[in-house]
C-alpha cells in the first residue's frame, strides 16, 4: 500500500513529541489519514487513551483534539446534565395507593410521633399513643428565691410583707417566705383562677408529688367571704388617705 508520511513538531505536546500524518495514496481506503504521535524517545503512539496513559497527571487531556494536535476548548465543556429520564418506568406500574406501605414520620410538624397511611383519597390517619404531653412543671421552685432581699436605693432591706393569719403554707418545709412567692407568682402570671391546694393538709404534706396541683400556690383553699372584702376595701380606703396627707405635705 502506497502512503505518504509527513512528520510535525506538536506545539501542543511537552517539548520533543511529534505528530505524523499518513495519507493512504491507493486502495479503497485512498485519502484516508493516520495520525499517530511520537516521543522524545521515538516510541509511537496511536490513540489518545495511549497518549493519555504516557503523559500521566503531567498534563491534562480533556481539551486536546487528537486528530488535529491542537487544543479545543469545546472539548472541555461538560456535557448537558439529562433533564428528566428518557423512559419513566412508572408509567406502567398501576397507581394504587395500596400498594405504598405505612411511613413513621417524627417531624416537626407533628406533636407526636404519627404513623401516615396514604388512601386513594390522599386522607392522613394520625395514631397518638400518649396524647397531647404538656411540659412538666418543678414543684418547690419558689425554693430557689430565698434569702432574696428587694433594696432601697442606699442598700437597706425593705420591709417583709406580712401575710394574712388566714394563709397557711402547704408542703414539706414551705416557709412564709416561699409562701408569699408562690401567691405573687400565679397572680401575676397565671390565667386560671387562685383557689389554692383543695387537696387534704394530710395527703398534701405526705405525698406532695403526687397531690399538690403546680397550677395553684402553695397554699390551703381559702374560702373569701364578703366580710373579708368590706375590710380589704377599708384598708385600701385608708391608704389612699394617707397617701394623700402626705402628698398635699409635700405641696404645703
Amino acid at each position: 500500500m502506497a502512503v505518504e508520511r509527513k512528520r510535525f513538531e506538536c506545539s501542543a505536546l511537552p517539548k520533543g513529541w511529534q505528530r505524523e500524518e499518513v495519507t493512504r495514496k491507493n486502495g479503497l481506503s485512498a485519502g484516508k489519514v493516520d495520525v499517530y504521535y511520537y516521543s522524545p524517545d521515538g516510541r509511537k503512539v496511536r490513540s489518545k487513551p495511549q497518549l493519555a496513559r504516557f503523559m500521566g497527571d503531567d498534563l491534562d487531556l480533556g481539551s486536546f483534539d487528537f486528530r488535529t494536535g491542537k487544543v479545543n476548548n469545546l472539548l472541555s465543556r461538560k456535557p448537558k446534565k439529562q433533564r428528566g429520564p428518557l423512559y419513566d418506568f412508572s408509567r406502567g406500574a398501576r397507581n394504587d395507593a395500596s400498594l405504598v406501605p405505612p411511613i413513621r414520620q417524627t417531624a416537626s410538624i407533628f406533636k407526636q410521633p404519627v404513623t401516615v397511611y396514604k388512601t386513594q383519597e390522599s386522607k392522613v390517619k394520625t395514631d397518638f399513643k400518649h396524647g397531647v404531653q404538656e411540659k412538666p412543671k418543678q414543684l418547690f421552685w419558689e425554693k430557689r428565691l430565698e434569702g432574696l432581699r428587694a433594696c432601697d436605693t442606699d442598700g437597706h432591706e425593705l420591709r417583709a410583707m406580712e401575710l394574712p393569719k388566714g394563709l397557711k403554707a402547704v408542703g414539706p418545709h414551705v416557709t412564709e417566705e416561699t409562701l408569699l412567692q408562690s401567691v405573687a407568682t400565679a397572680l401575676h402570671v397565671s390565667n386560671q383562677p387562685i383557689t389554692g391546694q383543695t387537696g387534704s393538709k394530710s395527703s398534701l404534706d405526705k405525698n406532695p408529688g403526687v397531690f399538690i396541683n403546680p397550677e395553684q400556690p402553695l397554699v390551703q383553699a381559702l374560702a373569701v367571704g364578703d366580710e373579708d372584702i368590706k375590710r380589704q376595701e377599708d384598708r385600701v380606703s385608708n391608704a389612699r388617705k394617707k397617701l394623700q396627707e402626705a402628698i398635699n405635705g409635700l405641696s404645703s
